[in-house]
């Protein structure tokens, strides 16, 4: 086979490689082989070590993901050139490099400008693949991946807020004071089977490097031991579940406190509790929200809306989200309600997200605004303004200033 435009084509690979502009690569109309591969395609990835290339082998039934450093993506499309295709495509931010044997061994060489979207879609797969490496032994023991590191079909779903909320939890870990903190303690409540709880272990230890002490606490006890039995299968440390939920657990330490879909208001108890421990972080997915509902009035103008079911459980759990959101601003902390992940993935989409600020504004401004609404709505009970009141004392004295503290009644 004529090898230097191979040669040509790999020194194109290494170079982009090298100075950050490869964006993806593709092989081609397969030759007859024993196996049923069909093409494979890489793209840049951030891995643990560095930037990598992210491999996908498709065969007819399947597809087999395989993480490559720079220089083993060099040696790994030589080996595709060398007996497994005919075309190889290189997209660069600057060019498109092509390669094409012919029947008989002859290979040609042509280059062409980049297209419009090359570098888009680099930087693009970057930020998608950069927190989590499908290939992780944690993802195949749970069910997440296969074995080969491929996503299980059924878990994609799974596998995309898994994804999301390492992203979110890794944004406002950088915006925290843990940013650059010895050791940390996080405790998820809810961890169910795990999935996010052994995820955000490993971003945290392996990923950000920070000695982090994991805990999930759920009710299930099967649940535990599964998560028990897959932490000692793999021997993970500052990894460990036990059984309880937030009204039975009180932990010692808590740096950044996790409860997604806690039920009604066991949120509010999971909230009070991240107040209470002085964390830094705390991150809640409500659900079930029942509390204000039977407590709302239908104040003029908004009676005639109001009296759609439908428009007052909305306008229900807005308030409930918006007045926990303001509690916790009044404690100290900056807290945000977002969309944590498409509806079309999960209909428990929403996400409390608050971080402790440095220094706290005064409060008392927040309180007033916090009563004219419950005033206007006719709330008279509120789960974690309640719960924060009856601890005053020990509440105040985790705030950064007296005006954090909740104000009078």
């Amino acid at each position: 086979m004529d090898t230097h435009p191979q040669q040509a084509f790999l020194a194109r690979l290494e170079q982009a490689l090298a100075d950050g502009s490869f964006a993806k690569l593709t092989f081609s109309k397969p030759r007859e082989t024993a196996d049923d591969l069909a093409r494979v395609t890489a793209r840049a990835v951030t891995l643990k070590g560095g930037d990598g290339v992210s491999f996908v082998y498709r065969h007819d039934t399947r597809d087999v993901t395989k993480n490559a450093t720079h220089a083993q993506a060099r040696q790994w499309a030589a080996e595709l050139l060398d007996g497994r295709f005919d075309h190889g495509h290189l997209h660069t931010a600057h060019e498109q490099i092509q390669i094409k044997i012919g029947k008989k061994g002859r290979a040609v060489l042509i280059a062409s400008a980049a297209s419009a979207v090359a570098q888009s879609c680099a930087d693009h797969d970057r930020v998608k693949h950069r927190y989590l490496d499908p290939a992780l032994p944690f993802l195949a023991a749970l069910g997440v991946t296969t074995p080969q590191g491929a996503i299980v079909p059924a878990m994609a779903r799974k596998w995309k807020q898994i994804n999301k909320f390492i992203e979110v939890l890794d944004q406002a870990v950088a915006s925290s004071s843990l940013r650059g903190a010895e050791a940390l303690s996080v405790v998820d409540f809810g961890s169910g089977k795990g999935y996010l709880t052994f995820a955000m272990h490993h971003h945290l230890r392996h990923t950000l490097g920070l000695h982090a002490h994991v805990t999930g606490v759920e009710l299930r006890q099967d649940m535990v031991d599964l998560c028990q039995a897959v932490v000692a299968s793999l021997g993970l440390e500052g990894l460990t579940f036990e059984r309880g939920d937030v009204r039975t657990v009180t932990p010692a330490a808590a740096d950044v406190v996790i409860a997604l879909h806690a039920c009604d208001t066991a949120t509010d108890h999971a909230m009070h509790l991240g107040v209470r421990a002085r964390a830094q972080i705390i991150m809640c997915s409500p659900c079930c929200h029942k509390e204000l509902r039977p407590q709302l009035l239908s104040p003029h103008p908004l009676r005639p809306l109001l009296k759609h079911g439908v428009h007052l459980g909305q306008q229900a759990e807005m308030l409930t989200d918006g007045l926990r959101a303001m509690v916790l601003d009044a404690c100290g902390y900056e807290a945000k309600v977002f969309e944590f992940v498409a509806l079309e993935h999960t209909n428990k989409n929403k996400m409390i997200l608050a971080v402790k600020r440095p220094t706290s504004p005064p409060a008392q401004a927040i309180w007033r605004q916090i009563d004219e609404l419950k005033d206007f709505y006719g709330v008279r009970r509120q789960c974690l303004e309640t719960l924060l009141r009856a601890a005053q004392p020990s509440t105040q004295a985790g705030a950064d200033s007296t005006d954090a503290a909740p104000g009078p009644g």
